[in-house]
């Protein structure tokens, strides 16, 4: 028995190894850098080597775009919890439980209010770590309850979307809440209200086919993917090369689906720069300046006349 090797240099490791912490290290999706996940925070979750913006939590998101970091979350109605008794390799309520524990929230849609740039707004942010964010009855009931909240406080609302589309647990119930979506903005636009969508990555399916591309100011996030089916379903049908970007942020502005791309630290300030243009309320003169035809005559009659030189 070699005391050096089995006794002392086992005691000589515990003494100088110290833990490392989990989580202390971040991956970047696009360049592949690591990057310390302090600096990361720091940074919004953007990458600072390429600028690729990473998902973020719902939560950040919120706390990111209201002033100092205040909100209150709204309480969303139950819905059916398994309307289909759904069941593939697990049963759904087995996902759920799952994807509440991941996301630590109940549905795949957080509602928020308080203040941007002293603005009051409403604000709905969707969970991708909840079934990839995808859209079911609950999600309905939460969307709608945005909508109203945003009409009784006479305020925006804006969405941040990321989304797989809808939840196939649900069928056809998932498919209904797209026209519920729908009839829900029209609300908004009858309440004369602004209805403001950031799209984030990734923003397809049903949710791209419906409220997410029916805001009155659409922002996207840098290089975010949005877009109905996926390039590869759509290249593999149309058997054509994609332009390059396809499907892309940048690529939708240029086509005019999008109003601007905007950097996520910047996010906050235009939210508030665009919430106080369109809810001021317009003056109109024909409204508010009163005439009397008859004085007008009079008075034009008593002006002295100008002889032409």
């Amino acid at each position: 028995m070699n005391w050096l090797i089995d006794c002392v240099r086992p005691k000589i490791r515990n003494l100088f190894q110290r833990e490392v912490p989990e989580n202390l290290w971040a991956t970047c999706d696009s360049c592949s850098q690591m990057i310390l996940t302090k600096k990361l925070a720091k940074t919004l979750n953007v990458c600072p080597y390429c600028g690729h913006h990473m998902h973020v939590s719902a939560h950040d998101r919120l706390k990111w775009t209201f002033d100092n970091g205040e909100y209150t979350l709204a309480t969303l109605p139950a819905a059916p919890v398994d309307p289909l008794g759904f069941r593939d390799q697990k049963k759904y309520t087995e996902r759920l439980k799952s994807a509440h524990k991941a996301s630590q929230t109940d549905e795949s849609l957080l509602v928020a209010q308080g203040t941007i740039g002293h603005h009051p707004a409403v604000v709905g942010v969707m969970v991708f770590e909840f079934l990839a964010g995808t859209m079911g009855a609950a999600f309905g009931e939460a969307f709608i309850t945005a909508v109203e909240l945003a009409i009784k406080q006479k305020c925006p609302l804006i969405m941040f979307t990321a989304s797989g589309g809808a939840r196939m647990q649900e069928g056809l119930i998932s498919l209904m809440q797209m026209p519920r979506t729908t009839i829900a903005v029209q609300m908004l636009r009858d309440a004369h209200l602004p209805y403001i969508v950031v799209l984030t990555d990734p923003t397809t399916g049903g949710v791209t086919a419906s409220f997410a591309m029916l805001g009155d100011i659409q922002i996207g996030e840098p290089n975010a993917l949005i877009g109905f089916a996926g390039p590869r379903v759509i290249q593999d049908t149309v058997r054509e090369t994609l332009p390059e970007g396809f499907q892309r942020s940048e690529y939708l502005m240029e086509h005019g689906m999008l109003d601007m791309v905007v950097h996520r630290e910047d996010i906050p300030r235009v939210l508030a720069q665009v919430i106080g243009l369109l809810m001021r309320t317009p003056v109109d003169p024909l409204q508010h300046v009163q005439t009397d035809p008859e004085k007008e005559t009079q008075e034009i009659a008593q002006q002295p006349t100008q002889e032409a030189h």
